[in-house]
């Protein structure tokens, strides 16, 4: 019987035993990332801030073209009134034409707290 031999390790020893993850990096950086998102929103902020100057200055427009338009709308709106008056009027005339006493136009109340017909003021119109 042989006397028994040790396993000993190779000359020039083991090679290294890998225990790490060698992952290639991969996409930009954390603060890449971040200052991309940081532009981004900057960017956003300003056209946010570029709508907001324009919607005002709209608005503003929008506000005094019906300011000056007012005179002209209330103009149209009483010639309108007028003209709807007189028309009422003349039918309530041809209707009411056969009863002795009735006055066209004349209200059937006899105080005006509840109602007062609209009142005008007639131009003659230069021909």
């Amino acid at each position: 019987m042989s006397a028994p031999t040790q396993d000993m390790p190779p000359s020039g020893g083991y090679s290294q035993v890998r225990y790490r993850r060698y992952l290639p990096k991969r996409g930009p950086s954390g603060a890449v990332i971040i200052a991309g998102v940081a532009a981004f929103c900057t960017f956003g902020f300003y056209r946010v801030a570029q709508g907001n100057l324009e919607r005002r200055e709209l608005k503003r427009e929008n506000l005094w073209s019906r300011i000056h338009l007012i005179p002209l709308l209330t103009a149209e709106s009483d010639r309108d009134m007028f003209r709807r008056t007189v028309a009422a009027k003349d039918r309530e005339a041809e209707i009411m034409k056969d009863v002795k006493d009735w006055k066209a136009g004349e209200s059937v109340y006899n105080n005006t707290k509840y109602f007062t017909p609209p009142s005008y003021v007639i131009v003659p119109e230069d021909n």
